[in-house]
């Protein structure tokens, strides 16, 4: 058992300066909404463009560093998804945090990297209007890699004002980035487009980094209901300065901005088609995403071949079609209002190829596995929100998933001699998810909560059917399809004047395991079930 305790101090100002004739009028704002009988827990909370824009921010996964307590890191180059960490937990790339923009999923399951992979860099932070976070596993509506936490991010549908910003920097770093809106057929027309290139600061390599983000959004909106279509394409391609070995640089081999793997980095693209609907009381969302991912590393150079050296790719090549439906109504039951809302949801990863491969200079030498993968995943869930006086409410919530697990193995007797067909299989599981919360507010100004849940993570479909490690060809015993966790959480929020919005957090979070495929090495890794524990507090003041 692990027990963290730590003040979370995100950029939380909020005030308007009062100044002097001669001197600037200086407007800062950030988390104003008084989420005082609106919240499930203490520990949600909703963050502006304003604020977003207010935070120096180097690389794009970092807007998730807007969540108080959270760190975002990064390595293998500007291309890769960050690695995240929450409530005493290394999420690597997102295993155990959801994440979702504009109602899209973006973490990847059975990926070729990690589970749960969470890649930031198709958006544009600029467009982001609206990011929602909520710590825990208390909300019916959010079902895998919900254990630590989730968050929704929302795009603009229209500008207030058109944007052309063209930045340069230091060692060739150069941004263009321009978007506006105006009025089509009948709403709002968006475009964005953003360009981004950089050497960087490497003395053996150049990190060449290369990408292109553009949106098309037509939205509509009316006093009855709206809706939004969206078109996003991002490509983008990189050069890794990776981790180096200290007596590489004491010796004189390399400089402390050197490297012995320049053929480390990565290729990725993302291209999307998505749609979103909203009209009394419903509301719908679809998406289609077409996905790829080339990423190249070398971690131990020639230690394991002394003459063709360890490098190593990972490529991902899918298609994601799925949705949601959702229905919200108002009932009264003996003068108890009561707030409902019921749901269904279903994902579809078609992973055309999935594999790992021994290589050098990014030419593929040998295979250490390769499959094909088909996901499928459904959900149901509903939640009602008892108010049964003015000041106390409850929020009960009921949720259950289904998984479909299919792998193909399309490697056959792999480059070690090993045969891999007994990898191929199916498997199917399903998970109820009980929530509830309940909250009780003193006054106007602050409100105590008690929340419990169980959320899960799935793991990676290749481990769930696995029979032969493709390293050594040892007998494998095949993990659980979906992995249990239960967090429970005691909390307090208090708003007073539009000037203190904060929160004081006690939590727990019980995984039963922490098993999870690791795609270095082709092969599942397990650990020990875990209990942490810990106190936040998220003071905001002006």
């Amino acid at each position: 058992m692990q027990r963290m305790f730590y003040l979370s101090l995100p950029a939380l100002l909020l005030a308007t300066t009062d100044v002097r004739a001669h001197l600037e009028e200086v407007t800062v704002s950030g988390r104003q909404v008084n989420l005082v009988g609106e919240a499930v827990s203490a520990s949600e909370g909703l963050v502006s463009q304003r604020e977003l824009a207010s935070r120096p921010m180097l690389r794009t996964g970092e807007i998730l560093e807007a969540v108080p307590g959270l760190i975002a890191t990064q390595h293998s180059g500007t291309g890769k998804a960050n690695q995240y960490f929450l409530r005493g937990f290394n999420l690597d790339h997102g295993t155990d945090f959801a994440t979702w923009y504009d109602n899209m999923p973006v973490n990847m399951r059975s990926h070729g990297h990690g589970q749960g992979y969470t890649d930031l860099n198709f958006i544009i932070p600029e467009m982001v209007e609206q990011l929602a976070y909520r710590k825990g596993s208390y909300y019916a509506d959010v079902g895998d890699f919900s254990g630590a936490g989730a968050a929704r991010l929302a795009s603009f549908d229209r500008l207030d004002n058109g944007t052309l910003a063209v930045t340069a920097g230091h060692d060739d770093y150069y941004r263009v980035l321009a978007m506006d809106s105006l009025a089509a057929l009948g709403g709002d027309f968006l475009y964005a487009l953003e360009l981004n290139r950089y050497k960087g600061p490497w003395t053996d390599i150049s990190e060449d980094l290369d990408k292109l983000n553009l949106v098309l959004k037509q939205s509509w909106e009316s006093a009855e209901g709206g809706g939004a279509i969206s078109f996003m394409a991002y490509d983008n391609q990189w050069n890794a300065a990776d981790q180096i070995p200290r007596r590489a640089v004491q010796s004189g081999l390399i400089s402390e901005l050197g490297s012995l793997a320049p053929e480390a980095g990565g290729e990725s693209s993302r291209y999307s088609l998505s749609g979103h609907w909203h009209q009394r009381g419903w509301q719908a969302n679809a998406y289609a995403i077409r996905y790829r991912l080339n990423l190249w590393s070398n971690f131990t150079y020639f230690l394991e071949d002394p003459v063709d050296g360890d490098g190593f790719e990972q490529a991902d090549e899918r298609e994601i079609y799925g949705g949601d439906i959702q229905y919200r109504w108002h009932s009264h039951a003996g003068g108890i209002r009561l707030d409902n809302r019921i749901g269904l949801e279903s994902r579809f990863d078609a992973i055309g190829d999935v594999g790992l491969y021994h290589s050098r200079n990014r030419q593929r030498l040998a295979t250490v596995r390769r499959d094909s993968i088909d996901q499928l995943s459904a959900a149901i869930f509903g939640e009602s929100e008892i108010h049964w006086t003015e000041r106390f409410r409850t929020v009960l919530g009921l949720r259950y998933d289904h998984y479909d697990f299919t792998v193909d193995d399309k490697a056959g007797v792999n480059s070690g001699g090993i045969d891999l067909a007994a990898n191929s299989g199916s498997e199917r599981d399903g998970l109820v998810s009980p929530k509830l919360s309940a909250s009780y507010r003193p006054d106007d100004g602050w409100e105590l909560y008690a929340s419990i849940g169980r959320g899960f993570h799935s793991n990676d479909a290749r481990g769930v059917t696995a029979m032969v490690d493709p390293a050594s060809g040892e007998a494998l015993t095949p993990v659980d399809p979906l992995v249990k966790s239960r967090g429970e959480e005691l909390g307090v929020r208090w708003f007073l004047s539009d000037r203190v919005n904060s929160s004081l957090t006690w939590w727990r979070l019980k995984l039963d395991s922490e098993l999870l495929y690791v795609g270095d090495a082709g092969g599942t890794e397990a650990s020990r079930g875990s209990r942490r524990e810990g106190i936040e507090f998220t003071p905001t003041t002006a």
